[in-house]
């Protein structure tokens, strides 16, 4: 394939990552903009493999790791539950991240990548190498610790540092230092040592950016660790002079920066505390004194027959799924219950927060699995003021995106976060195992509301047994 033929194939793929992120923006198109993606990789990557800068002799070695690789996927696609997508996620940023380090390591020991640059090309191309693997080191510890934060591998609370914000700052002085002498360097010998130092500080800062992130912001890390694993590839793009790796890149990575502050906004955040580091980790305002540590009340627990009930005799019901519903794996029988109660002439809708679940669109995408129409799932703000019109609320899950201390406790952790209303609704029903506190670790007043009852059990047993007393 000649360069010109390789542009146009570049060109149309390009075309068809756009198309694909305008599919994905919508749940009815958003099959359709997956294919557009798939169509244009594989354009990519054939125009890449059979095009001018591959010869023929590193056809069959890219082959074979493609085919490797496309083994691996295929077995995650199979087996990975949708509970463990945000840990797969952020496993992937990393992979990103690691190949953007790997690229620049490897583009600047090789002596073909610099051989006609001399002077101020010479130099655009060292900084092009330094900041390509100082993000992508930076992406990859920083999914890695994502991924373990997910998976349950480490604790969901923040670690916070003595002084951390003066590290940081540290840490960046020494990158920009250890820069100057890398760009300085006359042999690739004398460039080496601070290279390493500087991936080795971008590894560390990776790990305590990530590590100073609360549990209930990790949808947000997600988000950001894919617009930095886009930026990792655009810089990679630079380093091989690859204008479709830079372009997908700078479309990944504006998108994920994008989608990242509409989620902050979501959740009272700031969008630059993100950037520098320890976001959501804000002390809470000291407790009064005197005043309740804890919420107080009585836990008003009910059962599943009398939860069928409830719902049969109500006019308006919203649902708000959780990750528990995940875990439950209880999506389908969700549909069921809902396909049988809109038989039945009630109104029926799902209110999504946009950080529900451990990613953002996981709610989303349960529902989608399930067959749930997309016509009746709302997002937070859309739904938020008919809670008082309706007449059952049932949570199945969640916690942290439906607890008033968002609200009414200035001293939460979760003080100002926007949430979903429930308790508003004549009667919310909560499902959980148990009144253990969410993945925020933050104790939910709702459980003691007075129109609050607490349905406890696995929730896909438990839906079960609410669909069998509604069909009864």
């Amino acid at each position: 394939m000649n360069a010109s033929l390789a542009t146009v194939a570049y060109i149309g793929a390009t075309i068809l990552f756009i198309l694909s992120l305008g599919g994905l923006s919508n749940q009815e198109t958003a099959r359709r903009g997956n294919l557009y993606g798939m169509i244009g990789m594989s354009l990519a990557v054939l125009a890449t493999v059979f095009g001018p800068q591959v010869t023929a002799e590193g056809v069959p070695m890219i082959v074979g790791a493609m085919l490797v690789g496309a083994i691996i996927g295929l077995y995650a696609a199979r087996k990975v539950q949708m509970t463990q997508m945000p840990e797969l996620v952020a496993l992937m940023h990393s992979m990103v991240g690691m190949a953007a380090a790997l690229v620049g390591y490897a583009t600047y020991v090789d002596p073909e990548a610099s051989r006609n640059l001399d002077g101020a090309a010479h130099a655009i191309h060292a900084g092009e190498i330094y900041i390509g693997i100082f993000i992508g080191a930076v992406t990859f510890s920083g999914s890695v610790a994502a991924f373990g934060k997910l998976s349950g591998r480490i604790g969901g609370s923040p670690l916070l540092l003595p002084a951390r914000h003066w590290l940081n700052l540290a840490g960046l002085i020494a990158v920009i230092y250890f820069g100057r002498e890398f760009m300085s360097a006359h042999t690739v010998q004398d460039g080496m040592q601070p290279l390493f130092i500087m991936t080795a500080i971008a590894l560390l800062f990776g790990i305590h950016m990530v590590m100073a992130i609360g549990g209930a912001d990790m949808p947000v890390v997600v988000s950001m660790l894919n617009s930095y694993s886009g930026w990792a590839a655009a810089a990679t793009g630079f380093m091989l002079s690859n204008d479709l790796l830079i372009v997908i890149g700078a479309l990944v990575g504006s998108s994920g920066a994008i989608l990242s502050y509409i989620m902050c906004n979501a959740m009272n955040r700031s969008f630059i505390s993100v950037i520098a580091g320890g976001f959501g980790t804000t002390a809470a305002a000291p407790k009064p004194t005197g005043g309740p540590a804890e919420p107080v009340g009585e836990v008003s627990p009910i059962l599943a027959a009398e939860t069928a009930e409830l719902l049969r005799d109500a006019k308006n019901v919203i649902v708000v799924p959780g990750y528990g519903m995940a875990v439950a794996q209880a999506q389908h029988t969700v549909f069921e219950i809902t396909k049988t109660l809109r038989d039945k002439g009630v109104n029926v809708r799902f209110g999504i927060h946009p950080v529900a679940g451990r990613m953002p669109g996981h709610m989303n995408v349960l529902l989608a699995e399930a067959k749930v129409p997309y016509d009746i799932v709302f997002e937070m703000d859309e739904l938020n003021e008919d809670f008082p019109d309706t007449d059952v609320a049932i949570v199945i899950g969640a916690n942290d995106i439906v607890n008033p201390a968002a609200q009414d406790d200035p001293t939460s952790p979760i003080a100002g976060m926007p949430v979903l209303e429930v308790w508003k609704a004549r009667t919310s029903i909560v499902m959980k195992r148990s009144m253990a506190s969410g993945y925020a670790g933050v104790d939910n007043p709702l459980f003691y509301k007075e129109n609050n009852r607490m349905l406890f059990g696995d929730a896909k047993k438990m839906l079960d047994e609410v669909l069998m007393s509604l069909k009864s």
